[in-house]
């Protein structure tokens, strides 16, 4: 595991965790489904997700700007609640 970024929930049983990882001298990034066990305890990370390089974030951020405007254009998200979010303190 690498060091956690951000987290938030998706559904009752599930959480996505953003973190930042090495593997084989690779710098990445994770973003990763972490599931809670039927018998408790802590969440345990799924196969669900995406891990890509460092190197390739400017295009995953340059797709997720493309599917907002998408979003907001065919009214699914307010583009209110994103300037919220744009406002906050990300530190």
């Amino acid at each position: 595991m690498g060091k956690i970024v951000d987290q938030f929930t998706k559904n009752a049983t599930e959480e996505v965790r953003v973190s930042i990882t090495e593997f084989r001298g690779h710098q990445l990034i994770d973003f990763r489904i972490y599931v809670e066990p039927k018998d408790g305890g802590e969440r345990k990370p799924t196969k669900k997700g995406i891990t890509i390089n460092v190197n390739l974030y400017p295009k995953l951020k340059k797709a997720i700007l493309k599917a907002e405007k998408e979003l907001i254009k065919e009214g699914l998200i307010e583009e209110e609640a994103l300037e919220q979010i744009t406002n906050e303190d990300v530190s």
